[in-house]
């Protein structure tokens, strides 16, 4: 009889940046009575088998049980490696999330690990551009391009692990682990993305995350 081998889904969360724009390491900003970056591993264990949190070489923060902790590299890219080198053999589908967006809910986590699950390499989630988007150069407008077929693309991203594994064998260094997989010739689909899944990159941002939390909880 075959024996059945169980699989895993693991998170890495990236949390190794500096926050340049943000004015410090915005993923220890408090929000809410815990860090950013506690908001982003919450939900990440509640939706995954297991954690690995990338975090900058010099840090105070403390990981909760179970959770893996890695040293980043010098772009995001290297950092998510870092993270994948650190997951068990068992884990099959991989989920990349930004400590920086501390709203995504489970349901969301759930949506794109299920279409990986189905078949696709990745899985990405999309909102719908609804402002006209122009290509600038030096304040010059060079052209206005059609938004029909554009989405702002958030995490939680969903991969299989071969598949990110190989896209990420070259070294190569991109804005986000999807555009390694497409370039290596992977398929990558779209799930609906969540409005409330902001991504803190000012400071300002804070007041708009915290002003989100406190009208869910009433």
């Amino acid at each position: 009889m075959r024996q059945t081998v169980a699989v895993q889904t693991w998170a890495i969360v990236v949390a190794g940046g500096g926050g340049s724009r943000f004015g410090g390491a915005k993923q220890f900003a408090r929000l809410g009575g815990a860090s950013i970056l506690d908001h982003a591993v919450g939900v990440a264990r509640g939706s995954c088998d297991g954690v690995v949190v990338v975090l900058p070489a010099s840090h105070d923060w403390t990981p909760p049980p179970g959770v893996t902790v890695a040293t980043g590299g010098a772009t995001r890219s290297a950092s998510v490696r870092a993270g994948l080198a650190c997951l068990p053999d068992d884990v099959d589908v991989v989920v990349v999330h930004d400590a920086a967006r501390p709203l995504a809910s489970r349901a969301l986590f759930a949506r794109v690990v299920a279409a990986v699950r189905s078949g696709a390499d990745a899985a990405v989630p999309g909102i719908a551009e609804t402002d006209t988007v122009k290509r600038v150069r030096d304040h010059h407008v060079i052209e206005t391009i059609a938004r029909e077929h554009l989405v702002a693309v958030q995490t939680p991203q969903a991969f299989r692990r071969a598949a990110l594994e190989a896209a990420h064998a070259g070294g190569g260094v991109d804005t986000d682990d999807a555009a390694l997989v497409e370039a290596a010739g992977g398929t990558v689909v779209v799930v609906d993305g969540e409005p409330r899944n902001l991504k803190v990159t000012h400071a300002a941002d804070l007041e708009i995350v915290q002003a989100l939390i406190e009208g869910a909880r009433a």
